[in-house]
């Protein structure tokens, strides 16, 4: 195991990858509740989804940990099954046949462009600036996620701010809805404020925050893990730990829907029907565009906001990465890994996998190599008997890590000089909007944009590489074509 992973060589042991590989997971397995949820707006059997989330999370993962060597885990992306379930099928009209037909599609797009060298040339394209912008964004993003997922923030609003609900355009009339309210988008008189801290769940995870970085400053071994097994602990009194072995989920029973959904990408009511009206087949290629290309840039962001701080991913590594031919570099078996799991998940019956942004709590524990996403993948596979188990596990307990590995992350500001205003434009841009926007790709769309701007208004637009004018306006394709459908 040591030889195969070539622990000693990326300096860390045994023990710390498999620490990274809890932390990794507990930070990111809020992802086998939330994804049948969403999903199962769709009409898609929700013990199915729980149990396809698992096994393309498991495939795919281990592809990272065998062929790429590196700590990253993939699952479903929580970003990419909203739009997958309130924009794709609710609101654009496709069956979730369909939408796993376009999700399948999207997956072998992404191989092509990792196979052609074309994600090289994307990444060769970003200036040094932008990649410490991303790296220190990323930061800036999952720290958000954290304080989100504690409860610290509330967001205010009225009924005039309201766009729509379930997919639906807003009706003040409208006071009954079929199956509850699953999701409301607001326009941008929502403000966020400070909650008053009189529930049980936000006041847990601030205790455990505290005692989070009381650890970490301390330099204590598995600070994170150890962080988010005490808060677990001391949410059982308040009532944030919810002790009851859930029952919803029956192994058998999933498997018994998991035949619903495996292969129905390719039967009569997916890809046989997806092309079927003349009318559409536009509005279907710019879906599989949108996913393509939301999943291409978050990936990127990833590996460039954690891999290259960390040396995860060499100076040696990177040089072979841009000269070299076929996959002898770990970012080319890195992005192939990434690519190939939208074609597993969209097989067995789930929205596109990527490549989790929370990765980087592991990573900040020491995990260096495949061993850590392994060892996740061992507890997503474990994860289908121990479901109960792993449920119990609250918000509050896993979100104080996140803000702390955020802190870490934003490290990579200190490269940026933030008084010139030619790298402090495109870096804040790309840097604030992840956060802003929940999503990395529109972070990194943001600062490409005001790049460029800042270059053509400095008369240096020659310095701007040609693929990252192909991105940028791919990107405001995107925009407009979301604007049209919306």
């Amino acid at each position: 195991m040591k030889r195969f992973f070539k622990l000693e060589e990326n300096g860390t042991n045994v023990t710390t990858e498999v620490l990274a590989g809890l932390t990794t997971f507990f930070a990111m397995s809020y992802i086998l509740f939330v994804a049948p949820n969403i999903l199962g707006s769709t009409g898609m059997p929700t013990q199915a989804i729980f149990l396809a989330t698992i096994i393309s999370s498991v495939v795919s993962t281990l592809i990272m940990a065998l062929f790429a060597n590196v700590p990253y885990v993939q699952a479903p992306g929580l970003g990419l099954a909203t739009f997958f379930a309130y924009t794709v099928v609710l609101q654009l009209g496709f069956s979730w046949q369909q939408a796993l037909a376009l999700v399948f599609l999207c997956g072998i797009i992404n191989v092509v462009v990792t196979v052609t060298k074309i994600r090289r040339l994307i990444i060769k394209s970003i200036p040094e600036v932008l990649q410490h912008a991303i790296g220190g964004g990323i930061g800036i993003f999952v720290a958000y996620i954290g304080i989100k997922n504690a409860g610290f923030l509330k967001f205010i609003t009225d009924k005039s701010g309201i766009l729509s609900i379930n997919g639906t355009a807003y009706n003040a009339a409208t006071t009954h809805f079929k199956g509850g309210i699953s999701a409301i988008v607001s326009n941008s008189s929502v403000t966020p404020a400070l909650i008053n801290f009189n529930q049980a769940a936000p006041l847990v995870a601030l205790v455990g925050l505290i005692l989070m970085i009381f650890m970490v400053v301390r330099n204590y071994r598995a600070a994170i893990l150890i962080g988010i097994v005490l808060t677990t602990l001391i949410g059982i009194p308040f009532g944030v730990t919810h002790l009851e072995m859930a029952s919803g989920n029956s192994l058998g029973a999933s498997f018994v829907e998991l035949k619903t959904t495996v292969g129905a990408a390719f039967g009569p009511k997916g890809m046989g029907s997806l092309f079927n009206e003349p009318g559409r087949i536009l509005l279907g290629v710019m879906t599989i565009f949108a996913f393509s290309l939301t999943d291409i840039f978050d990936t990127i962001g990833t590996f460039i906001g954690t891999g290259k701080r960390t040396g995860i991913f060499s100076k040696e590594d990177e040089k072979e990465f841009f000269n070299g031919h076929g996959f002898k570099s770990k970012m080319d078996r890195s992005l192939f890994s990434d690519a190939i799991g939208s074609v597993i998940s969209a097989i067995f019956g789930t929205s596109n996998v990527t490549t989790f942004v929370e990765s980087a709590s592991g990573i900040s524990v020491g995990g260096r190599t495949g061993l850590t996403s392994l060892t996740a993948a061992a507890m997503f596979a474990v994860s289908s008997l121990l479901a109960p188990v792993i449920a119990i596990i609250p918000d509050a307990a896993t979100a104080p890590a996140l803000i702390v590995v955020g802190i870490m992350m934003m490290g990579a500001f200190r490269n940026i000089d933030w008084s010139n205003l030619e790298d402090a434009v495109p870096a804040f841009f790309a840097s604030v909007f992840m956060a802003m926007c929940y999503s990395i790709s529109y972070g990194i769309a943001a600062g490409f944009i005001f790049y460029m701007a800042v270059k053509l208004a400095k008369n240096k637009f020659k310095e701007v590489h040609p693929m990252m004018i192909v991105c940028t306006l791919l990107f405001v394709i995107n925009f407009v074509v979301l604007a049209l459908i919306e």
